[in-house]
C-alpha cells in the first residue's frame, strides 16, 4: 500500500518525515492548538495529512525561520494560510534543487567532470 495513501501515521512515521524528535511532537502539540492529532482510547497518537502539513509549517517557524515557540504561534494565529503558502513554496524550491542536484550527479558522470 503507498504510505502517501494512509489515513493516519503514527508519530514515529511523523517525526521521521519532518526529522523532529518525537517528544518535539508531543511538545509541539501543547503549545500549538492547532495541531491536535485524534488519539486512539489507549492514547496512540493518529496524525492525519493535514497534522503533517502544520507540524511541517511548525518546524518551518521555528527550527529553520528560528522564531520561538511563542513568535511562531501567534504567526499562526495571524496568518496561517500565508505561512502554509510560504512552507509550501519552499518545499517545492527544495524538491527542484534537489532534482536539479541529481541531474548535474549524472551530467558530471556521463562528462566524467570531477
Amino acid at each position: 500500500m503507498d504510505k502517501e495513501l494512509k489515513l493516519y501515521y503514527s508519530i514515529r512515521e511523523v517525526a521521521e518525515k519532518v526529522g523532529v524528535a518525537e517528544h518535539t511532537l508531543r511538545f509541539w502539540e501543547k503549545e500549538f492548538p492547532s495541531l491536535h492529532p485524534k488519539k486512539t482510547g489507549s492514547g496512540v497518537r493518529q496524525y492525519t495529512l493535514d497534522d503533517i502539513e502544520m507540524v511541517r509549517l511548525i518546524h518551518h517557524l521555528v527550527k529553520e525561520q528560528g522564531l520561538t515557540v511563542k513568535a511562531a504561534r501567534n504567526r499562526l494565529k495571524t496568518s496561517k494560510k500565508r505561512e502554509l503558502d510560504r512552507t509550501d513554496i519552499v518545499a517545492r524550491l527544495k524538491s527542484v534543487r534537489e532534482e536539479l542536484l541529481a541531474i548535474k550527479e549524472k551530467l558530471d558522470e556521463l562528462y566524467g567532470v570531477m
